[in-house]
């Protein structure tokens, strides 16, 4: 239960070490991209490259090369959906969801909510988080395209950076 034997310690030394290094090397080559955590895509492949790592250096079935030709895949097929969603618009909308305005000047949008699955008291707490006492001072909170929320604290002026999310209603049209 707690030492099988040594072979089997030499094996995860070994494998981890050099598993560790191709992964390392891929991602390096690959570029900042492939484990930036922009969109749920992003963390479906992080958590991919950890599982595919951690089955490498735990399971006798699977053989180095076996998991470096995963990692390989995974990065690559990243590295595809990334430039692919990057020049062609509507495979961006197919992989990448769009931020959603929760709550807008002093008010929560309860339609935008329930479409997100988001409750009143999650957004309060992620506005306490960021030491928000009153909700009077936020001009918005907007669920972004990785899960987190970002929070815009009221100016004098509309915030450019909420002229791609769309403000729920008829229309559905982006903030003037």
């Amino acid at each position: 239960m707690f030492f099988d034997n040594w072979h089997g310690m030499g094996r995860v030394a070994l494998v981890g070490v050099c598993a560790y290094a191709a992964l390392v090397l891929l991602l390096r080559l690959s570029g900042n991209r492939t484990l930036s955590k922009l969109n749920a895509f992003d963390l479906v492949v992080t958590v991919s490259l950890g599982s595919t790592l951690a089955t490498v250096l735990l399971s006798k079935d699977v053989a180095l090369a076996e998991g470096v030709l995963a990692f390989a895949i995974l990065i690559g097929l990243q590295f595809l959906v990334t430039w692919t969603s990057v020049r062609v618009s509507w495979f961006n909308q197919l992989v990448k969801s769009e931020p959603v305005l929760l709550f807008h000047q002093g008010r929560f949008l309860p339609r935008a909510m329930r479409r997100a699955r988001v409750v009143e008291q999650e957004v309060l707490a992620v506005l306490r988080e960021q030491g928000v006492a009153r909700l009077d001072t936020v001009e918005a909170v907007v669920l972004e395209t990785d899960g987190s929320m970002s929070i815009l604290r009221r100016p004098d002026k509309t915030p450019e950076t909420l002229s791609n999310v769309r403000m729920p209603g008829p229309k559905e049209a982006p903030l003037p």
